[in-house]
């Protein structure tokens, strides 16, 4: 079955940028942290950032949310969208959409975590996105942007290039508490990477990517937001990621699981499997203690992949969901995961 994507066309310098909170408006609880990343920005895409009535507006209904969706689609200014960040009810602002707007004048859409709901349902309209874009987690706080983020950000929004993904060789799970003056000016506590784990066979493999935060898709599956049969993503690669809730590898395997008997692991050729955070603000576990949470998802993970599909090329590691530095990824745009060389490229055109 072939379900057609159409890739929007990218910004220009000067073009305008919608800046939304389809979730959390973090914006409105942090506003230092949103202005500073509105001012980088600006200044590393030469994009001029435009918010909307919701963007700062904490509890703002779902409806009010989706007007501005709305609104930044059917604005022939506005040549793409970005989302401040996640959240845990966007599921309810989906139904509010305007179909009709979004395939008139199809834009680049930036998100992640919650914003799966988003990328899912314009995945369904025949609407590439790119999953990652966090203006609150990767813009505003810290010293500096990561470079790995600009680099994939500008490829989003710009220039449509073709990137090699590498591992930045650090990541945090979690900042600096973005109410403390801080988180302006320092990261969160960073720590060595390990390397990618790499599972089924040497071959190279280039699909087109469908898939987001792993909590997200069971609930987008549960609401029926999926209407599509397996084999619409047959030849693609799968992106799995999970959220701050800090599941355990068992839970992680039974959503997986459940993936596989709806048939959407044996439809796929590759599976790329993001670094997993396993600390938040509260719950901080030895460094020991920590690599063995990310050890147990990952063997869980790769231990139900291969039971349903043994000749996907599975790469584990890869840092494109919720821990930072973060690369962002094109979905439904196409990406090779080379199982031979170990290496993986995506296309951002």
């Amino acid at each position: 079955m072939v379900h057609e994507l159409v890739r929007p066309r990218k910004a220009r310098p000067g073009d305008r940028l919608a800046v939304l909170s389809p979730s959390f408006a973090a914006a409105g609880a942090y506003p230092e942290i949103h202005e500073q990343a509105m001012r980088r920005l600006a200044d590393l895409t030469g994009l001029l950032p435009v918010e909307y009535p919701t963007t700062r507006q904490v509890g703002a209904s779902a409806a009010a949310r989706a007007a501005d969706i709305n609104a930044a689609f059917a604005d022939p200014q506005v040549r793409g969208i970005l989302a401040v960040i996640g959240g845990d009810d966007q599921i309810t602002v989906i139904p509010h959409l305007d179909a009709d707007l979004a395939r008139a004048d199809p834009k680049p859409f930036l998100g992640t975590s919650d914003n799966t709901n988003l990328h899912h349902w314009l995945w369904g309209l025949g609407i590439a996105s790119f999953y990652g874009g966090s203006s609150q987690v990767h813009l505003g706080p810290g010293p500096a942007v990561d470079d790995v983020h600009v680099r994939s950000l500008r490829a989003a929004l710009l220039t449509g290039e073709r990137l090699e993904i590498t591992d930045p060789g650090e990541s945090e799970d979690i900042g600096v508490d973005w109410a403390d003056p801080q988180a302006l000016k320092s990261f969160g506590e960073r720590e060595p990477t390990e390397p990618w784990s790499w599972y089924g066979p040497a071959r190279a493999v280039t699909g087109r990517t469908w898939g987001g935060c792993l909590e997200v898709i069971q609930w987008i599956l549960t609401a029926g937001r999926f209407p599509f049969p397996p084999e619409v993503l047959q030849g693609g690669v799968l992106l799995i990621e999970t959220s701050e809730e800090l599941l355990p590898a068992r839970e992680v395997g039974w959503i997986i699981r459940s993936l596989g008997e709806r048939g959407l692991l044996s439809a796929v050729d590759a599976i790329l499997v993001a670094r997993p955070p396993v600390s938040d603000h509260t719950r901080r576990p030895p460094a020991a203690d920590r690599a063995r949470l990310r050890e147990q998802q990952r063997d869980t993970v790769v231990d139900v992949v291969t039971r349903y599909n043994p000749e996907a090329v599975v790469c584990v590691g890869v840092p494109f969901g919720h821990t930072r530095p973060q690369w962002i990824l094109p979905h439904g745009g196409p990406v090779t995961v080379d199982g031979a060389e170990r290496r993986i490229f995506a296309d951002y055109r």
